[in-house]
């Protein structure tokens, strides 16, 4: 890792998490990232209200990494892009860093999105004609302070496929390309939703591989959705989702590296 491109990072400043020797991390508890309280998602279909979210409260903390695990439906995706400042909820608030998202314009949440949030999905929705480099470079072009797109693709690995196109790229290469992408811009949040879903065990322990390392050297507040039962090891904290609830919280006392995951 680049030393000096690790020091200039800009969301390293101000972060008040230190690692352990077990791998977990010390909690500041005045360093929020999301906190979220009675969140509820109410979508209309026709004459029926179809509730994806009934009153979820969540606090996200600076550093830390955290899975949300739970059936299809149960409610992930919706808070994930109401974190992400994709959609709005119907009621409750979410507050980042302290400011409340609630009713922000398209514009702020715009500008909230370019400036604080990487993304990353099941599917890469890369470029076809645009090379592995030329993909990232474009995230580069709305970013205050990007890294260069050759640092981004070295953080995942993937130095020596840069002038590659992703026909030529395999699933796993095309997703941590994606990862690049979205770690670009050095938002201080990744959220990523099922970014194993369409790989096989060898690959998608590739994919958790960049995603873990990019949490812990640059202290991102990452959210995993994933079906996944087993990828819930590498996490710090990981919310059980339930009908648009969360059932229960369990913080990880003994985390596991993602080539250990019984996948």
């Amino acid at each position: 890792m680049n030393a000096g491109l690790i020091q200039s990072n800009s969301f390293l400043a101000g972060q008040r998490y230190c690692t352990m020797a077990c791998g977990q991390f010390a909690k500041d508890w005045m360093d929020k990232a999301f906190d979220v309280k009675g969140v509820t998602k109410i979508y209309r279909t026709g004459d029926v209200d179809v509730h994806a979210l009934r009153g979820v409260d969540m606090t996200l903390y600076g550093g830390e990494l955290s899975v949300l695990l739970g059936p299809s439906g149960s409610g992930k995706s919706t808070l994930l892009n109401i974190l992400g400042g994709l959609d709005g909820a119907t009621a409750g608030t979410v507050e980042f860093r302290g400011r409340d998202m609630t009713g922000l314009s398209e514009g702020a949440l715009t500008k909230f999105r370019r400036q604080h949030v990487g993304f990353v999905f099941q599917f890469y929705n890369l470029m076809p004609s645009l090379t592995a480099r030329e993909n990232v470079a474009i995230v580069t072009e709305i970013a205050d302070d990007p890294m260069r797109p050759e640092d981004a693709l070295d953080l995942v690995g993937l130095s020596d496929r840069l002038d590659h196109f992703p026909a030529q790229l395999s699933g796993g290469e095309q997703q941590r390309v994606a990862i690049a992408r979205a770690i670009v811009k050095r938002p201080g949040v990744l959220l990523c939703d099922e970014p194993t879903g369409a790989l096989d065990s060898k690959t998608g322990i590739r994919v958790l591989e960049a995603l873990t390392s990019i949490n812990e050297e640059f202290r991102t507040t990452t959210a995993v959705i994933t079906h996944n039962a087993a990828i819930r090891e590498i996490a710090h904290r990981v919310f059980y989702f339930v009908d648009g609830r969360i059932s229960q919280m369990v913080e990880n006392e003994h985390r596991v590296r993602p080539d250990e995951v019984s996948w």
